[in-house]
């Protein structure tokens, strides 16, 4: 059974960077995705990217706005999501889910089917 496990939360000022990874482990099918989502403080989960794992395409929220970028190493096992000028409305939990896509990873609604969530790490942009 597919576990995934988010690291790399923290603290960081405003304009500053993180680095999130998501590790999986029990085997990902190659033909998913893997979603990274944020839940801030008294609002909804929303999605943040999603990135296919058999072809590598991206897909982000309209929020990110060239901030974040999500990648994957080449054995499938690690996602990372890198955030760079951070505001503090990226504050939130962010998690990764492993999804089932209905086609090909072409806008981060794609990531709607999510079949594994990780736990979540935090992130707190403050000054």
């Amino acid at each position: 059974q597919v576990q995934l496990v988010e690291s790399g939360g923290g603290s960081v000022q405003p304009g500053g960077s993180q680095k999130l990874s998501c590790s999986a482990s029990g085997g990902t099918p190659e033909w998913y995705a893997i979603g990274w989502f944020r839940r801030a403080p008294g609002k909804e989960r929303e999605v943040v990217s999603c990135l296919s794992l058999s072809d590598g395409n991206t897909a982000y929220a309209e929020f990110v706005e060239g901030r974040f970028t999500t990648s994957r190493d080449d054995a499938r096992i690690t996602v990372y999501l890198e955030m760079n000028k951070l505001k503090p409305e990226d504050t939130a939990v962010y998690y990764c889910g492993l999804v089932r896509p209905t086609g090909p990873i072409e806008i981060v609604g794609d990531c709607r089917y999510v079949e594994v969530w990780g736990r979540g790490t935090p992130v707190t942009v403050s000054s």
